[in-house]
């Protein structure tokens, strides 16, 4: 029994892989855990090891890259077409292999141990702001029920507020004075996570070539410069710009090559 490719469906608990053979017939049917996934791995030749690009696969593909193997990772998108009759985990894998063997096929980088932690980082950060927004609306709905009316925008009603609880009259009743002064507390600490966040981000655009070059560009700064050296990778940057100092005229004058070797 040679395998030429082996399709892996991962699951959270269990994996469902397919083998192929160098005709494209399947050999192998197993269903087995992430750790046995890579104890059978470790006693087959080198081979094409595919996945589609989901959660963990990043990781597997890494490990099984270490041990010779060439991982190939697909968007599911592109291989849903190759599920043949009725959807199921082993139909899964094997229309992953056969997708995995299409010369046209589009691949997706493996993503480093780095970029995995960057882009945790700004999910991290959105489910902040996230939680922050909601905060900020439940706070507005609050103060118009009691006939109190405040400008759109975060800075306007954080002046607002400042000016209401330093007051010595408020037409806010004791009880929700209290509630409006914890939520902002709340407030203020969401301020000061998603601001050590964005130092975070601010340092490694400083640090990582990629991220600092995709800065020079008008319009992009570290918070879209990580995110998009986390989702990309590591990409050679070629830059030729002629630049005058106003913003987006200089923009629009500016010659700008972006190649990205993935």
């Amino acid at each position: 029994m040679e395998i030429v490719v082996l399709g892996i469906d991962l699951g959270k608990n269990s994996c469902s892989v397919a083998g192929l053979d160098a005709s494209g017939r399947v050999v192998l049917r197993r269903r087995l855990h992430r750790e046995g996934v890579i104890k059978l791995a470790v006693g087959l030749p080198s081979c094409v090891m595919a996945m589609e690009a989901c959660c963990g696969a990043h990781h597997l593909g890494r490990v099984l890259q270490g041990q010779g193997h060439e991982v190939r990772l697909m968007s599911p998108e592109y291989v849903r077409p190759y599920v043949k009759a009725q959807k199921n985990d082993d139909r899964d894998a094997e229309a992953i292999a056969e997708a995995a063997t299409r010369p046209t096929m589009r691949f997706v980088e493996l993503k480093s141990e780095g970029q995995l932690d960057m882009q945790s980082l700004h999910r991290a950060r959105d489910r902040l702001v996230g939680e922050r927004t909601a905060l900020i609306n439940q706070v507005r709905a609050f103060l118009l029920e009691r006939g109190i009316i405040v400008p759109q925008g975060r800075r306007k009603l954080e002046l607002h507020l400042d000016t209401l609880m330093a007051a010595e009259q408020v037409a806010l009743s004791p009880r929700t004075r209290r509630l409006i002064e914890d939520q902002r507390a709340e407030w203020r600490e969401l301020n000061r996570r998603i601001q050590a966040f964005d130092e975070e981000f601010a340092l490694q655009a400083r640090t990582e070539e990629s991220a600092r070059l995709l800065t020079t560009i008008p319009g992009i700064r570290a918070l879209n410069a990580t995110a998009l050296v986390a989702a990309i990778g590591r990409a050679d940057f070629q830059i030729s710009r002629r630049m005058s100092r106003s913003g987006r005229a200089a923009a629009k004058r500016s010659r700008i090559i972006i190649g990205f070797s993935l």
